[in-house]
């Protein structure tokens, strides 16, 4: 499995605070059956981005770990119009592995007006948006046709592995089956900070995924579509994966299952 969505290099963000922190996350993750994983440290007003300061640690922890895991630049670029300016001008920069992929978050608070255009733009302009976790977002939650049009127009969409269990709360697990049932999920990944809170394993998740969704998805979500992204090649469409198991959830509430017809 590769996990494009982690928190792992120590000091640059909420994530790992000390290397010995992130050596545990990145061994943790390796023994569950994660190959690769992409460092994504926050690029928001909190947290200052400088691509010379990740390659330096990402290089550090990469010997400390040896072949345990491989693992690949790149950040999670808050949606400010600060950050697009400088991307539309450096866009290798932002992107994973400098090639073209971009791990995107959006605020909790507010999805300004030209959010659809600024994506487009981005687009046209070479760059592959993945909107990150759209199912723990409260405004994102509500509008999945508008999900659904960046897709078309060539965004992705990652969702959390832990959502799915409920880590997130009841209206973020019902969006990530929502989500992943209308075919609209690319990207599964685990967003960890820590070993304990927000944990590095996606072993969990590739059973419970393949059992509710099927293998294929299962596989496309978990290896084949992120290993196009961190080697910048396009990706599987995501199709529409029929879940054995369907679920209603009305207006976001909490999912009931029903059984699939034979």
């Amino acid at each position: 499995m590769i996990d494009i969505h982690t928190h792992i290099l120590p000091g640059l963000d909420d994530g790992a605070g000390t290397i010995e922190d992130a050596v545990a996350m990145v061994q943790a993750a390796a023994a569950a059956g994660t190959t690769d994983m992409v460092a994504t440290p926050h690029a928001n007003p909190q947290y200052k981005f400088d691509p010379d300061e990740v390659a330096r640690k990402l290089a550090e922890l990469q010997q400390a770990v040896g072949d345990v895991a491989r693992l690949h630049y790149g950040c999670e670029m808050h949606f400010t119009p600060e950050n697009v300016q400088d991307l539309l001008a450096h866009p290798a920069k932002y992107c994973i592995n400098h090639r073209g992929y971009l791990l995107l978050e959006f605020a909790n608070e507010l999805l300004p007006k030209t959010a659809s255009a600024i994506l487009e733009r981005m687009v046209r302009s070479g760059i592959r948006p993945i909107v990150a976790h759209p199912e723990r977002n409260p405004i994102l939650q509500r509008i999945p046709a508008e999900l659904r049009s960046w897709v078309e127009h060539g965004c992705l969409l990652q969702v959390t592995a832990s959502s799915f269990f409920g880590r997130f709360g009841q209206r973020a697990e019902a969006a990530a089956h929502d989500l992943v049932s209308r075919g609209l999920v690319h990207l599964l990944a685990s967003d960890t900070h820590d070993c304990i809170r927000r944990p590095p394993q996606l072993d969990e998740t590739a059973q419970y995924v393949e059992k509710e969704f099927g293998a294929e998805a299962a596989l496309r979500m978990l290896v084949e579509n992120p290993k196009a992204v961190i080697e910048g090649l396009p990706i599987r469409e995501t199709g529409s994966p029929v879940p054995k198991r369907r679920w209603f959830n009305g207006i976001w509430g909490r999912p009931t299952r029903f059984a699939a017809p034979a």
